[in-house]
Parts: structure tokens; sequence; C-alpha cells
């Protein structure tokens, strides 16, 4: 991770030094439309902000409670169009993982009665696909062929539609946690608490900046970060509820597994028991999940000749 981490700084670092130079090669070699397609593959790291893991303490919102080490490769490809260099629109596909596990908090923070004795872990897959609109500022007023940058910072938003599925490590094999419904979704007996759906939606936000190194090819970098409508990314927040309830509405085989881990607590500690009603997650806070990327991109042009 700290490979990575130098490695960003310096690239940005670098490009941050480049001078900004004329495209005068659009005028020379390749015809300079109004409207121009690319299509690229990226790759880089994912991760996420859940109830579980974390940093000291009770956790926090945003990056005072990333974990660094939980990040893990992610994979992405895109076709878009820009509107003459100032906006781009680009269809986005992502997949990816994110993990995070209370056991990370064994040498920051290892209370057995806060999130490391709670002993609770998950992994889920992301499948991602979007629709994102960039804004490149440095365009706004660059109507001269002479002033366009080669480096160019920008917004960027837009909708974005995903698959997750959390799992938990049991017995030597990943299970499905969903099924399960660890904290009594859609139990009768439990009011407004309905099952959370596996597919949803999600707003991405963030920064990026893209070089062009001619008058075809486009490295990009991009910081995205998620804003979720669900809490149950890792399958946590709400309460614990009475073991017996798993016996009532599920079946025999989901039950037994149900019971072994929607309380781990006592594999950190012998003898410790959650009670019911007490919490198990905090669903003050939405999940999300973020990444930083990598992309090569090759600009549809015109030669002229």
């Amino acid at each position: 991770m700290k490979t990575f981490t130098i490695l960003v700084l310096w690239m940005i670092l670098s490009l941050s030094f480049i001078s900004i130079k004329a495209q005068t090669f659009y005028n020379t070699w390749y015809y300079n439309y109004d409207l121009v397609w690319e299509a690229g593959l990226g790759g880089g790291l994912m991760n996420c902000l859940t109830d579980l893991g974390g940093r000291k303490g009770n956790g926090g919102r945003f990056i005072k409670d990333i974990r660094w080490s939980s990040s893990r490769p992610c994979f992405s490809s895109y076709i878009g169009a820009t509107y003459k260099d100032i906006w781009t629109i680009r269809l986005n596909y992502q997949v990816g993982t994110v993990t995070a596990a209370d056991s990370q908090l064994s040498t920051s923070d290892p209370n057995p009665g806060g999130r490391y004795g709670r002993n609770l872990s998950f992994r889920s897959k992301i499948s991602e696909i979007s629709l994102i609109a960039e804004a490149h500022p440095l365009f706004w007023s660059s109507g001269v062929m002479e002033k366009i940058p080669s480096l160019s910072p920008y917004f960027l938003t837009g909708i974005a539609y995903y698959r997750f599925n959390p799992q938990t490590l049991w017995g030597g094999r990943w299970q499905d946690l969903h099924p399960l419904r660890l904290e009594g979704q859609g139990f009768p007996s439990i009011e407004n608490r309905r099952p959370y759906k596996l597919r949803q939606f999600a707003i991405p936000v963030g920064l990026g900046v893209r070089y062009e190194t001619g008058p075809l090819m486009n490295i990009r970098f991009d910081c995205v970060y998620r804003f979720l409508f669900t809490d149950y990314l890792d399958d946590v927040s709400t309460d614990y509820i009475d073991p017996a309830l798993f016996d009532l509405y599920l079946e025999t085989e989901k039950a037994l597994l149900a019971r072994n881990l929607y309380d781990r607590s006592h594999e950190r500690l012998p003898g410790m028991i959650a009670v019911p009603g007490s919490p198990r997650g905090n669903k003050k806070n939405k999940d999300a999940y973020f990444s930083f990327q990598f992309t090569l991109s090759y600009v549809f042009r015109h030669s002229v000749k």
C-alpha cells in the first residue's frame, strides 16, 4: 500500500510540472472536432467505509475511519464522448472487491467490549455500471487553440447501478449472509426491518486529472466516492436479535448457520454473549465504497492525410 501511495504522489507531482502547451498537432495531423469519442481500460484499488473494521474508537465518517490495508484491486472499462474538451459523458463498467474485519483492530484498539470484541467480518464482490459526467474547468475560458492545456483536472458525478453480495468466512467456506437475515430483516415479529436488495443505485462523486499524451491517447487518474442508500454493504446495521427467531422463521440448515454467524464475540472472548437489543452496528451512517484508478484511453480522431 505504501508503494502505491508513493507512486500516486510521484505521478501527480510529475504531471504538475509539465508545462501547459498548445495542441498544435490537431491542426497538423488530425481534425479537432467539437465532439470526439474515446474508450479506455483502467485498474486501481477499491475500499469501503462500513460498520466493520476501521480505525481506533467507535468509528467516524470518511477519512477518519479508513483502513487503507483493506484496499483490493479493481478494474474498469468505459466509452465516452467529449464536447469541446469541456464536458465528458462516459458509460463506465467496474468490478472489484471490498472487505473489512473487526480483527484488524487487534493492534490499534484491542478492546473486547468494542468493535474488536464484536469480531465480525465480510467481503463482497462489486460489479457496477455508471453514467458519469465530467467538467473540465480549465477549458471553460480556453477558446484559443494555443491555450489548450495538456493537463486537465476535472470534477465528476453521475449515477451508478451496482450489485453486491456480503459474505463471511465460516468453516473454511465463504457463506452468503443475505439469506440468513442476521438482524431479522423480513421477520414478521420485527417491525420496519425489511430485507435489503443486493442491486441498488448509488451516487458517485469525485475528482480526476486527464493528461493528453498525444492526439490519440489520454491518461486519467480518478478518485471516486460512492454515496449509497443502504447500510447493509457489510450486512451489519442495527442491533442483535433473539437467536430463537432464526429457528422460527428460517429453514433448519439456515437457522443453524445464522446462530453461528450473527454473534461471533465468543470466538474472541469465550463466554461472551450478545444481549438481544444491544448495538450490532450504527444505522445512522450509510455505508460507502470508493476507488482510486488509473485509466489509459484511446481517442478516435480522423487523420488529415
